[in-house]
């Protein structure tokens, strides 16, 4: 028996169509159903940025940076000074602002690998942009492989958000995953085992402290032969003159007179306990590392990567920040110029970030020196539009 419902008819006019061939193999048991995400972001988000300072820090640090850095709007011809998107990026929604919004997208992204953005509103400039949960948010993949729709989940109620037509509500920008089709790879969960590394030794170090530490030494009872220990009254004794003459301030560094066969016996950290102490260190360094932060700006000790805290800043901006900040700001650009149809962009203005004066200076003055460039081509090679905005 022939199916036909699985191929096309003859006479049926097909319109071309520009696809990856390989989308219907993998949508092929996900088809019109929720590709759930396959990792639990919910308790990642929990140990590794509620429960530990090095990743909250990192997160932060990161998520803080990205959102400051001023964005720019232009064409090929000129750079925008005032536009109905800048304005709904610089004023989002009712209660954030440009940088809480962006935070919140840079850190959603950290924390899952998928940042999702809504647009609310009809006509040719959405009226509000709003960052959801992705946690909350579930991909349903197409026929081709292609998301179709997305469902939010609160509470046991759903909302299905269609992106089937040629303007989404929903944009999804997500980090890469080599092995997931449809949501990003977060650094939290490269830094999984370094966070349950570096948490397992705090707690480590908790249950010392509840123990008092380390006791600084010990009252060794030499007694007669057949005398094994202190009677009450001895023990009870020497417990109260402890306490009274060699406990507190008042009596640091007070010597202490033995008798009746007591030695004092001087105790300290074990090696063991030096080396579990080291071991948190290093945790916290592959903590730091998976998130593109010098630990020098955790004021993490032991590291001498870079000769400076200046180097380690710019390393930071260049190698952290401004390519996360530049794949935001270009996917956000893309989608919201899919709604007025124009041919912009969006972007940091990297001349107005202070860590990367240095290099823009050089920069300049090698581009500026080039004279073999057209004035169009030295624009262009600083980013700038080819041909200057009039005024």
């Amino acid at each position: 028996m022939v199916f036909d419902f699985l191929k096309r008819g003859a006479g049926e006019a097909v319109a071309q169509t520009k696809a990856s061939a390989t989308g219907p193999v993998v949508a092929y048991q996900t088809s019109g159903r929720v590709a759930w995400s396959p990792r639990d972001v919910v308790s990642l988000t929990r140990t590794g940025f509620c429960g530990n300072p090095v990743g909250f820090r990192s997160v932060k640090l990161i998520a803080e940076a990205a959102a400051a850095l001023p964005l720019v709007l232009q064409d090929a011809e000129q750079r925008f000074e005032t536009h109905p998107l800048l304005k709904l990026v610089a004023r989002p929604n009712g209660a954030q602002g440009r940088a809480e919004l962006l935070e919140a997208l840079y850190a959603q992204l950290l924390l899952t690998g998928n940042g999702y953005i809504e647009a609310v509103g009809a006509g040719p400039v959405p009226a509000e942009l709003h960052v959801l949960r992705s946690d909350r948010m579930s991909v349903v993949p197409g026929a081709d492989g292609w998301p179709v729709a997305y469902e939010y989940a609160v509470g046991g109620r759903k909302h299905r958000f269609d992106v089937s037509g040629d303007t989404a509500a929903i944009c999804h920008i997500k980090n890469f995953h080599p092995q997931d089709d449809h949501y990003g790879f977060s650094p939290m969960q490269a830094a999984a085992i370094a966070l349950d590394v570096h948490a397992a030794a705090s707690r480590w170090s908790k249950a010392l402290l509840d123990n008092a530490a380390r006791p600084s030494g010990a009252i060794v009872y030499r007694g007669a032969e057949g005398q094994g220990k202190l009677s009450d009254d001895q023990y009870d004794r020497l417990v109260s003159e402890m306490e009274s003459h060699h406990q507190g301030a008042r009596n640091a560094g007070r010597p202490m007179l033995l008798e009746g066969g007591l030695d004092w016996k001087p105790m300290g950290f074990s090696p063991s306990d030096m080396e579990f102490h080291r071991t948190k260190e290093a945790a916290a360094r592959e903590v730091a590392l998976a998130f593109g932060v010098p630990p020098m700006l955790l004021g993490i000790a032991g590291d001498a990567t870079y000769a400076n805290y200046q180097e380690a800043h710019r390393a930071f901006y260049r190698l952290t920040v401004l390519p996360l900040a530049t794949r935001v700001a270009a996917a956000l650009g893309a989608w919201l110029a899919g709604f007025t149809q124009e041919a912009v962009t969006l972007k940091p203005d990297l001349d107005q970030v202070s860590a990367l004066a240095q290099e823009r200076d050089a920069q300049w003055a090698r581009v500026a020196g080039a004279d073999f460039l057209t004035q169009a081509e030295k624009r262009s090679l600083l980013g700038l539009p080819a041909v200057a905005a009039d005024g």
